[in-house]
């Protein structure tokens, strides 16, 4: 269906304010040592519900996939158009300058030669567009009971941003059972470790998008991560992806 209808997604008066109070320290600690961290509550229940009232208005969205035909799990995510929503524009906005630090961390830690990441989005995405990847990526992901994704990796090109971010739009035990946020972590000759991350309605998740540095007896080596959600017993599970870089 799609709708002449848009439902209007106002920000939080003062989100940006709220992700600059943010204890940045710690969650960049968190980030390099577990490869996630949780901030607070930064989604009203109102802007909640608001998102997810855009699933139904395709003309919001660029892309639809079902992950049945490909072989990603049981569940939809349909990837926002331009141009996005406000929210979605002010949260990715706001998130980069303090995550673009940390992740020129990483790459200073990795040895890596390629110029560090801008400070600021808008240069950021310069990079992507120059690089054919001009396609948003932010997404509004959905499963019913019986729905889960596979783990996974989010690159979409040769440009990509180490680290990531999804909202819960919904409330675990009482909007849906199941369905948690699962991350795996696989070091050099070790075996796997999976790692359950929990959340609060209208809370972040930042994680790890690839790599995360790992420091050993003869410097730092890269540790692979993988993402993906546990399936849904019941209810419904609504989440917002923000993800920094674009698609080809």
């Amino acid at each position: 269906m799609d709708s002449t209808r848009r439902t209007k997604v106002t920000r939080m008066p003062d989100i940006k304010s709220q992700i600059d109070a943010l204890d940045w320290n710690s969650l960049g600690e968190s980030l390099s040592a577990r490869g996630y961290a949780v901030t607070p509550q930064l989604l009203s229940r109102d802007e909640r519900a608001a998102i997810i009232a855009l699933y139904h208005e395709d003309s919001r969205f660029r892309s639809h996939i079902i992950m049945e035909r490909h072989r990603f799990g049981v569940g939809d995510y349909k990837y926002f158009a331009h141009p996005l929503p406000e929210i979605v524009t002010a949260a990715r906005t706001a998130a980069y300058p303090h995550l673009a630090p940390i992740a020129n961390q990483w790459v200073k830690a990795f040895g890596d030669k390629r110029a560090p990441f801008p400070a600021d989005h808008a240069a950021f995405l310069k990079i992507c567009h120059r690089a054919g990847q001009t396609r948003p990526t932010p997404l509004l992901l959905h499963y019913e009971a019986g729905g889960y994704n596979c783990l996974h990796q989010d690159l979409y090109g040769d440009i990509a941003f180490p680290l990531q971010v999804v909202f819960l739009l919904g409330q675990p035990g009482r909007d849906w059972q199941g369905g948690e946020f699962v991350l795996v972590e696989q070091q050099p000759r070790a075996q796997s470790k999976a790692e359950i991350v929990a959340a609060g309605e209208g809370q972040a998740i930042l994680f790890t998008t690839r790599y995360r540095p790992v420091k050993g007896s003869r410097g730092f080596y890269r540790v692979n991560l993988r993402h993906g959600v546990s399936r849904v017993r019941s209810g419904t599970r609504f989440t917002l992806g923000i993800i920094f870089h674009d698609a080809k």
